[in-house]
């Protein structure tokens, strides 16, 4: 599923998932290889590949739903 990532106005990372009409916070940030794990707010976790750190924002990227 395609993502936004972006800074709110606090400085926090949020995610925003337009076909489920949803924006979360980040609470937890992992690296495993070559992708980032992204816990959010709502306890989901999603995977995405190639994010240069630190991360840029506003920016769309594909990401997969582990839990």
């Amino acid at each position: 599923m395609k993502v936004m990532l972006h800074t709110d106005r606090a400085g926090k990372l949020m995610v925003y998932v337009a076909k489920k009409d949803l924006e979360e916070e980040v609470t937890q940030k992992t690296q495993a290889d070559n992708d980032h794990i992204l816990t959010l707010a709502n306890g989901w976790e999603l995977q995405i590949a190639g994010l240069s750190e630190p991360i840029q924002t506003p920016q769309t990227v594909r990401a997969k739903r582990l839990k």
